[in-house]
């Protein structure tokens, strides 16, 4: 059995979806959508705010079928891209639906990724975009989720939080662009494609025109580009208990430190500063010994909690593009 059928046979299905629209009442479609959710059985975080719906959520294909469904029919919706995977367990515990002001978090007020954003490309066309020695490539996503993965070449910004970008960009615009009067073509790319939405839209208002962005991000990439041909190198970071998915949006390798949510591969587990549930080499010195602690009685009771075969209640992991709140 092939690894794409392996990854297709298993039992639950992940849905990552976005959509900008315009709610006039968000607080109205929150009850509604949170009921049938847990109705359903489905698990996971959902965001709403007057700009849209985001969020990742998991549970059984009827179930999920039916949450989207619901949320396609919500005003502006019906157009809903849904990024499918498949998982061997439940990824969240819980099921949480959240009033925002933003459904990703820029700080950006005057952005309207509605009224402009940058062109889409093609998980098929994007190799091609990246090749040429013309553009530049950006990931926008925050220094942890780039240490997991990112496509060859691109450019790092180190940001700790998408809302840090847009200062990042105008700092280093002119070493980006030059001076000259071609300038480089602007490519970027995130897990699901919602960052890009407002980076482009950012790019756009300080006068780039030629900005283009990967449709439905590294997440269609890996499940539409055969790994023969992909530019991908390494795993890419999802907000979820898999914390890792590589092409075919198979399992990854990475484990989470549940001190710093940051990945910790392989590697890193070899460190003699990681220890399950209680420190990263990452996190060690930024934590106290009385934090490390507390961490190893959660890991205890996380621990005691698996034996009888329940969930830890405190165990929460965030929604996929929400890190940043």
């Amino acid at each position: 059995m092939t690894e794409a059928a392996d990854t297709a046979a298993l039992p639950i299905r992940v849905a990552a979806l976005y959509q900008f629209t315009r709610f006039d009442d968000p607080a109205a479609l929150q009850g509604p959508l949170a009921k049938l959710c847990c109705a359903q059985g489905v698990k996971g975080t959902l965001l709403l705010a007057r700009e849209g719906i985001n969020g990742t959520i998991a549970g059984s294909d009827e179930g999920i079928a039916a949450v989207v469904a619901h949320v396609r029919a919500l005003p502006g919706c019906a157009g809903l891209d849904v990024k499918y995977a498949r998982a061997a367990e439940q990824p969240f515990y819980r099921m949480k639906v959240r009033l925002k002001r933003e459904i990703v978090t820029m700080g950006q007020p005057d952005i309207d990724p509605l009224a402009s954003v940058g062109t889409y490309v093609a998980p098929e066309d994007w190799n091609d975009l990246i090749a040429d020695p013309n553009t530049i490539v950006i990931d926008t996503r925050n220094d942890y989720e780039v240490a997991a993965g990112t496509f060859r070449g691109a450019i790092d910004p180190h940001t700790k939080s998408f809302r840090d970008f847009p200062e990042w960009f105008r700092a280093h615009r002119e070493e980006l662009l030059g001076r000259g009067e071609a300038p480089p073509k602007v490519a970027m790319f995130c897990t699901g494609g919602i960052r890009c939405e407002k980076s482009t839209a950012f790019l756009k208002s300080e006068g780039i025109e030629a900005v283009f962005h990967l449709k439905g991000g590294i997440l269609n990439y890996l499940e539409k580009v055969p790994e023969a041909q992909s530019l991908w190198e390494g795993e890419c970071f999802v907000f979820d208990q898999r914390v890792t998915v590589g092409h075919g949006l198979a399992p990854g390798s990475y484990e989470l430190c549940h001190a710093c949510r940051r990945p910790v591969s392989v590697e890193d587990r070899r460190s003699p500063r990681y220890e399950a549930g209680v420190s990263c080499a990452a996190c060690f010195d930024e934590r106290t010994d009385a934090d490390r602690e507390r961490y190893r009685e959660r890991q205890r009771q996380e621990s005691f909690a698996a034996t009888r075969g329940e969930p830890h209640v405190g165990k929460v992991y965030p929604a996929a593009e929400d890190a940043e709140d």
